[in-house]
This record gives structure tokens, sequence and C-alpha cells, in this order.
């Protein structure tokens, strides 16, 4: 007799496993604990074999027979229910495991040990409150190129184009990840370099070039409280033309009198890789001034009050505005981070290798081999002769200034 709902409700389990047969091999298992399962029993290439179909109620008498009705046409196609219900819940793992959040979290585990802990972080948070939203809508294999512009075009609309610059390229890596570990076939982010708006991109102010030797001589004449750190620290930074932060955090121990060289180590970096500064003889003379104030301590440029704590951020910025290079007077108004701009202008003028001046101002290119050819050691003869050649062209600069005084 096929089964009934009724029937199946009224149903007493035994002390061992109870089995009722309803029609065309649909079968309701029920455990000594009551719990009722239901099975289709059918033939297969020869093999008797068992289809898994649910449990009940939560799939109904109803449910059954149309599961087993549709295992059955598979089976006139000469199709094994089996094979096709291991199939589909592979999909569905697929589907809830290889999102692009999961896998967005795989690359950035597999990445982050290169990173500092704070990029690694600032990595992390760009993309899960920029992307996942609408990328974590569909199965990574789904995700098609519109979803990422619209990634793209929701973070354009916020005008803030740096993040979605970042956001794309973070984008494209995830799904380079995928595609390596053959999760997906291709890269839907991999053609999509310049769709990002372009914009204005703000400078930090600089002097103008021909302004360079009066601001060197207005920095020889620049004393404050009688104490010459400030000033020191100026003419150091305008000789090696390094990034701000990179005087203030300078340490006695990265200096090798004997060599001249300046080795700033990649944690202080902003690339976050070693940095090597060829020191001319004007930035050498600057040192030996510095080591008689501040040569017993750890930094070069401590503040007074505190030998253990750096200079503060303004304190070069202001030191150029109290010289009147604010932009109020007839004098540029300037920055200590403008001096690298200057730099770059004249040492291109006067023919130098621009991969040299690259290097020196510790900028990273994006070509891996060309990038290589930077950082050979070949290339420090053209950086030393460089950096000698910028520091005598700023001492004869402000020479001819204090000639028409």
């Amino acid at each position: 007799m096929p089964l009934t709902d009724l029937k199946i409700k009224r149903i007493v389990s035994q002390s061992k496993d109870l089995w009722l047969t309803d029609e065309k091999g649909l079968r309701l298992l029920v455990k000594p604990n009551g719990a009722k399962y239901w099975r289709l029993k059918y033939r297969f290439a020869g093999k008797q074999k068992t289809l898994a179909i649910g449990v009940y109620p939560d799939v109904g008498l109803k449910m059954a027979r149309d599961e087993r009705e549709k295992a059955r046409l598979q089976l006139k196609q000469g199709i094994d229910p089996s094979v096709v219900k291991k199939e589909n819940k592979y999909s569905s793992f697929m589907s809830d495991t290889n999102t692009f959040s999961i896998l967005a979290k795989q690359w950035w585990e597999h990445e982050k040990g290169v990173w500092v802990k704070k990029h690694a972080k600032r990595v992390w948070t760009r993309l899960e409150v920029n992307s996942f939203k609408i990328l974590d809508s569909k199965p990574i294999d789904q995700i098609v190129t519109k979803d990422i512009l619209d990634v793209i075009k929701d973070i354009e609309n916020r005008g803030a184009l740096d993040v979605a610059r970042r956001v794309l390229q973070d984008i494209r890596r995830v799904f380079s990840y995928a595609v390596r570990r053959d999760f997906i076939k291709y890269n839907p982010a991999s053609d999509l370099s310049g769709i990002v708006k372009n914009y204005q991109r703000k400078h930090k102010p600089s002097m103008k070039n021909e302004e360079l030797g009066g601001f060197m001589y207005d920095l020889e004449q620049y004393e404050e409280h009688g104490v010459f750190v400030t000033q020191y620290a100026l003419q150091l930074l305008v000789y090696t033309f390094v990034r701000s932060g990179e005087i203030r955090t300078a340490k006695w121990s990265e200096f090798d009198f004997e060599k001249s060289l300046w080795k700033i180590p990649a944690e202080r970096m902003k690339m976050k890789r070693e940095h090597l500064v060829p020191l001319s003889k004007q930035a050498l003379d600057v040192l030996v001034k510095v080591q008689k104030i501040t040569g017993t301590h750890e930094l070069l440029f401590p503040l007074k009050s505190n030998w253990r704590k750096r200079i503060a951020e303004n304190t070069m910025c202001n030191a150029m505005r109290k010289m009147g290079y604010d932009g109020k007077g007839k004098k540029s108004y300037a920055t200590p981070h403008g001096f690298r701009a200057n730099a770059t202008s004249i040492l291109n003028e006067q023919g130098f290798n621009p991969d040299a001046i690259e290097r020196q101002l510790s900028h990273i290119e994006g070509n891996s081999v060309r990038a290589a050819y930077i950082h050979h050691a070949k290339f420090m003869d053209d950086r030393i002769k460089m950096m000698q050649w910028w520091a005598d062209f700023l001492c004869e600069e402000k020479e001819k200034i204090k000639a028409c005084l």
C-alpha cells in the first residue's frame, strides 16, 4: 500500500530500523530514535544503488515523490541521480565558500607577510569597505567586468579617485590570485587599466628653481635661540632631497662617514625598501657640525627639551615661513618636501640619467625588469656624481647671491 501523510505521522519507532515502502522504489527509513529518512532504491549500470532524498518532515511525502520522479527521468536519460546530487552539492558548496570576500581573504593572508602591519590593515579595510557589498552578491566565478565597474563607479561618485585606483588594483590582484588557484578561468579586471577618472594631482609647494640660491643664503643666515639644529636639518634636507620625515627620524647609526653614505633602513622608508644616499662633501660638512651638538645621542635632530624625541613635523616648515617663504611677499610659498621637485627638474635638465634620478628619489618603478636594473649596484656611481654636482650647484647659486649684495 502506498504511504499517506496520516500513516507517516502515526508511525511508532521500533527498537531497530523500520523500512516503509511507498511506490516505484521510494521508501521511508524510520530510526529507533524516531528520525525519518527518505530513500530511493534504484539500479544503474547493473548495480543496486540508493539515493538519499531528504529528512521527513522537512521533505514531505509529495516532495519526496517529486524528487523520485526527477530521479526516474534522469535514469531514463542514462544519468545517475546520485552523481547529479553530488555535483549539485559541490556547486552549492563552491558558491558558498568561493565568494569574492573569501578569496580576497586568502589573497590577503598570502601577501600580508611582506607588508608592514598598518599597510596590511589598510589594504584589507579598503577592500572590505569598498567592494564586498557589490562583489559578494555572486560566486566569484559569476562576477563579470560590469560588477567591478559598479564598484569603481560607486567610489568615483564619492570623489575618492585615488581610493578607486587602489581598490581596482587590489581587486585585480585578488582575481589574479583566484586564476592562479584555478578557481576561475580568467581575470575580469585584467582589461580595466585607465578606467578611473583622471584628476589634477596636487604637488607639494616648491619654490622656483631660480630662488634656490637665495634660499641657501637665507638658510646660512638663519638661527633660532642659538641652536642650529633646524638650520642644519634643512641644509641636509636640500643637499640630499630625501623626504622630510626621513631627515627628522635620522639616526647616527645609519651614517658611514668613511664611505660617505647614508643607509636608511626599509622600515623608515615610504616604499619600505632600504634607501642609499650618497653624501656630498657639503652634506658631510653639515653632519660634522651637527655631530658636535647631538653626536652623543641617537637622533641627529632631536627636540631641545627631550633628546629622545625627534623634532616636530612642522619645525622645518615654520623655519621656512620665518625666512619669508610663505608666498606673502616676493618669495614663493614652499615646503620642505618641495626640494624634491626642484632637484628632479634641474637634474633632468642637466642630462643626468633619469633612472639614477628616480632611484635617488626612492621612487619605485612599475616595470619589474626596469626596477631590477635601477637597483643594480653599478648604478651607484652615477648617483654619487649626481649628488656632488647638486651640492656644488647649490653652493654656486648661493655665492652668486652673495656677490650681488
